[in-house]
Formats: structure tokens, C-alpha cells, sequence
């Protein structure tokens, strides 16, 4: 398998842009179409999730040890969706067809092995993963909706009971299908360390256009149902450092680390924490109350929340006050560097994709090491 051929044949391929996915996702519901009921009536998003999935695992391609994890939960993950292991094949089918049609003359015997060998190696860790996982845990877990709380027009906190224990750590998302989107699956991040009533929290922002978010935070009421996949994500605790820690959070990016700030908080002997709390204005900051209570009783938790679009009427001004807590004024990744320095911390930062890239470049600048960075953006995970 020649890593280079790969790498150029997928980019000749991606360049075609939407018609590629189009012409995948004909070529397999042609081929088989009971396949196609595994799938969201709307198909746009599930394109875009197909293009990126591709070109992670070509640009890993090389690197073993970081591909072989990634397709492993992607094997896991697509437990939820009916993905059994008589699929992979038929998907294997189609991807060559459209390969082949994208790549015209620059099709060679040669290119046809070296696809077939690299879709045979992921299809093989996938199913194997996928197995294993069968034998420890459901395809997916039902939820009833316990709690609803609507923070503002766009921002609801619901709170989920599960059928059975939901086993995550802090900092960990799960994807949610409500009745209504059958098969729209999307991630969201648990709000919470596991308790032992098992409830969750998530904390959801509307997307305009989104086929999940508006039914969550417009159209959920208690009492409703939901499904849940299995938990993912790497942007968990170091339960073996011994050092402070830094939390950076862009609006509802907030969920997790406040997970982990509650894992935290269950320690003996907690460690020096700065939570970040950035959104563009004050109203923005729909969590700001529990974080100041939370505060308030934890010596060694500072909460600073941070407006980009808002000031007390001054340009130069960096402090805004709202109900007795202090609001820094001025772009997150700005807001923390001026508080610094960070260099003896470990951070976590989730947020929108452009805040979370400028906090990271920013606290490696101030001395933060690279390993000790953790980040998640609002990106959906791939199917």
C-alpha cells in the first residue's frame, strides 16, 4: 500500500467536492436499497461527515498507532446506527466506484490495490471493535427527559434519566436521536461528573438549520424521550497530574469542562482551578449563577466570565460588572492570557473552532507544553 499514491489520489477525488458523496451514496442505495433506511431523510450533513472521515484516516494513514484508535471508536460508534458487520463490504463496493469514476485516467491497477488494502484494514478494525463492544455494552441507551430548563431563546439545560447506567467519564459527549429526527444522531457533551442516580446534563445551543438542536431546545418537555449512544471523546481528566488546572469555555463548550470541574471538586484535596467563561455578550454567559454559587463555596475555584461584543462604554475598558460578579471585557483567548501565567497548568479548552485554535496557540506561546493542552471543539464527531 503506497501511503503518497493514496494521499494524492483522495485529493484529486475530494476536489470534486459534493458530487463525490452524491455519487457514493447513489451508487449504494442502487446497489442495496434497504441500506437506505439506515440513514437520515435529509442527507447533507451525513456528505460532509463522509468527506472528513475519509480525509482522517488518509492523513493518518501512515501513523498506526493514532489511526488504529480512531477507527476503533468509529467501529464502536456505529453501533447505533444498525451497522452490522455483512455492511462493510457492500460500503467497500460503492467507495471503489466512486473512487474510480472521480479519479478518470489516474485509475491504475496499482491505485484500485492500494484503496481495496486500505478500506479491508479499516473495515477490519471497525468490525472487531464493534464486536468486542457488543459483548460489554447496549448499541445505545434510552433516556427520558427528567428536567428542562431554557436559559435563554436559544440555550436549554435538560436533564436525562437513562434506562440503565450510562458508564462515562467527565469531560466524555454521547450522541442524541430524538423521536422526531430518527437517525439524525448528535453529540453533545455530558454537563456533569456520573452521579448516582445516573442523570445526565446537557447543555444545547440552537443551530439554525440543525435538525436536532431546535427540537431540543424548542420542542422538549418532560417526559420525553430520547436515545443516547455510547459515550466518546478524549477531552477527559489527568487523574495523574498534580497540577492546577485551567479550564477555557466557549459558550456551551462549558459542558464538559464543567463536568470535569465537579470530578475536581470530589478530590480531597482539589488543585488550584481557573475557570474561563467566554461568550459574546452577558446574556451569553446562561450559566454564570450556578458557576458563581459553585464558587462560592470552593476556596480554590476562581470563575471569570468574559464578553467580545460588549462594554461599559469605554474602549479600553476590561471590566464589566453584572450582579456583583466581575466580567472581563475582550476576546477569550485574549482575556486568559492577560490573567496568566499558565505554565505550570494543565488546560482544557472546548468552545467554537476558531476560539479553541487561538486559546491553544496563545498558551503554548505563554509556556504551556503541548501534552498538557486538551481540546474539543463544537465540530460534529464523524459518522
Amino acid at each position: 500500500m503506497d501511503a503518497r499514491r493514496l494521499k494524492d489520489s483522495f485529493a484529486q477525488v475530494a476536489a470534486q467536492g459534493d458530487a463525490v458523496a452524491l455519487f457514493f451514496y447513489a451508487d449504494l442505495f442502487v446497489r442495496h436499497p434497504h441500506l437506505r433506511d439506515m440513514f437520515p431523510i435529509g442527507m447533507t450533513g451525513q456528505r460532509d461527515k463522509l468527506l472528513r472521515a475519509l480525509g482522517h484516516i488518509v492523513a493518518q494513514v501512515e501513523d498506526l498507532p493514532r489511526l488504529v484508535p480512531f477507527l476503533q471508536q468509529l467501529g464502536r460508534d456505529h453501533r447505533k446506527f444498525g451497522t452490522l458487520a455483512e455492511h462493510y463490504p457492500h460500503v467497500g463496493a460503492s467507495l471503489l466506484a466512486t473512487l474510480r469514476h472521480f479519479s478518470g485516467t489516474a485509475w491504475t491497477d496499482e491505485l484500485a490495490a492500494d484503496w481495496n488494502a486500505a478500506y479491508t484494514l479499516v473495515a477490519k478494525v471497525m468490525v472487531e471493535a464493534a464486536d468486542e463492544d457488543a459483548l460489554a455494552r447496549p448499541a445505545w441507551w434510552n433516556g427520558q427527559v427528567v428536567a428542562v430548563e431554557r436559559r435563554r431563546f436559544d440555550i436549554a439545560v435538560l436533564r436525562v434519566q437513562p434506562d440503565r447506567p450510562l458508564p462515562y467519564l467527565a469531560g466524555q459527549s454521547v450522541a442524541l436521536e430524538v423521536p422526531s429526527r430518527l437517525r439524525s444522531w448528535r453529540y453533545y457533551s455530558m454537563a456533569n461528573a456520573p452521579r448516582a442516580d445516573h442523570t445526565v446534563d446537557f447543555h444545547v445551543r440552537l443551530v439554525d438549520g440543525g435538525p436536532v438542536s431546535p427540537v431540543l431546545v424548542r420542542g422538549t418537555q418532560t417526559g420525553d424521550h430520547v436515545r443516547m449512544g455510547a459515550p466518546v471523546g478524549t477531552l477527559t481528566l489527568d487523574e495523574s497530574s498534580g497540577r492546577d488546572v485551567l479550564l477555557v469555555a466557549g459558550s456551551t463548550g462549558l459542558a464538559p469542562l464543567k463536568a470535569i470541574l465537579e470530578q475536581l471538586a470530589r478530590r480531597p484535596a482539589p488543585p488550584r482551578v481557573h475557570l474561563f467563561f467566554g461568550a459574546r455578550d452577558r446574556d451569553g454567559l446562561y450559566d454564570l449563577e450556578d458557576l458563581t454559587k459553585i464558587a462560592s463555596g470552593c476556596p480554590w475555584l476562581t470563575v471569570v466570565p468574559a464578553v467580545s461584543e460588549e462594554s461599559a462604554g469605554h474602549g479600553f475598558s476590561t471590566l464589566l460588572q453584572s450582579g456583583g460578579t466581575e466580567i472581563e471585557y475582550g476576546n477569550l483567548p485574549d482575556v486568559v492570557a492577560r490573567r496568566g501565567p499558565w505554565s505550570g497548568h494543565d488546560a482544557y479548552v472546548c468552545g467554537p473552532g476558531a476560539m479553541v485554535e487561538q486559546t491553544a496557540g496563545r498558551l503554548a506561546l505563554l509556556g504551556v507544553e503541548r501534552e498538557r493542552i486538551r481540546l474539543e471543539t463544537f465540530a460534529d464527531a464523524l459518522r
